[in-house]
């Protein structure tokens, strides 16, 4: 199970946060799997207790025509597999120094030493290929295109820090409740991103990073560098001429520990 945070709590270690996310990171697999029996209509409701003998033969039919007919729930490499997974149990041990820099300098309280920008110079260009070895998947990146365009287009300030150069501060709203927004600090250089944090629940870790951070990185890295400045939610009726030019759906099989645990990540 993920961790919980105890009651009065405010915010996941970085040592809780960064377990969750190696727990969820697998338990999705668990999740695709009960997703594909949940299509068949006869599943997805409450059965009645008159069919309890027979729901066993029902889920071993409908697992079979999945296994012989649906594309298998994982397709990558082994060995790449293997090295993510030695990645993020390397990782997990691992401490948060930028959240730790933010509380022994009180940069999430002082104001003096930040600047607001309107184009951020100096941030590093990041691939598709560079943000998934940031991220450690691809759930938190499939979402990022409409967080963005909900949140960056909106109420988003981004500052640099004055004397520390490398260093923002965003200032960005909660997905879940409009009247809350979260601070979150990014360090990096001219070739990468080298460090993290996020004032939301699950926003310590160093195992991947929160939605937040995540929507921020692909903004900031990447879309904002390309030619067309439109992202996020399309219309759908644009692909109607070209029925098979059809945009890729956000798999929501991979869950975050933000759906799992119930903290927003």
């Amino acid at each position: 199970m993920p961790s919980f945070m105890s009651k009065g709590e405010k915010q996941m270690t970085t040592e809780s946060a960064n377990t969750s996310r190696l727990v969820t990171k697998i338990r999705w697999v668990v999740e695709s799997a009960n997703s594909r029996i949940k299509q068949w209509k006869y599943l997805q409701h409450v059965l009645p207790t008159s069919q309890i003998p027979y729901i066993g033969d029902f889920i071993r039919i409908v697992c079979a025509i999945c296994n012989r007919y649906m594309k298998p729930l994982s397709n990558g490499n082994a060995t790449e597999d293997e090295s993510l997974g030695c990645k993020m149990l390397f990782l997990s041990k691992q401490v948060n120094a930028l959240q730790q820099h933010v509380e022994e300098h009180h940069l999430d309280r002082r104001s003096v030493c930040w600047e607001p920008v309107d184009d951020l110079k100096g941030f590093p260009y990041l691939d598709e290929e560079q943000l998934r070895n940031l991220t450690c998947g691809i759930y938190q990146l499939r979402l990022s295109p409409s967080y963005a365009q909900e949140h960056l287009e909106g109420n988003c300030q981004i500052h640099v820090h004055k004397e520390e150069p490398g260093l923002v501060r965003v200032r960005l709203q909660s997905r879940h409740v409009s009247s809350r927004s979260y601070q979150l600090w990014i360090r990096y250089d001219e070739a990468s991103v080298t460090a993290w944090y996020c004032k939301c629940r699950a926003g310590a870790r160093v195992v991947g990073m929160c939605s937040h951070i995540a929507a921020i990185l692909w903004f900031l890295g990447n879309a904002r560098h390309r030619i067309s400045s439109g992202f996020g939610v399309r219309n759908l009726g644009d692909f109607v001429d070209d029925a098979n030019n059809i945009p890729t759906p956000v798999d929501e099989s991979e869950s975050s520990e933000g759906e799992l645990s119930g903290t927003e990540e």
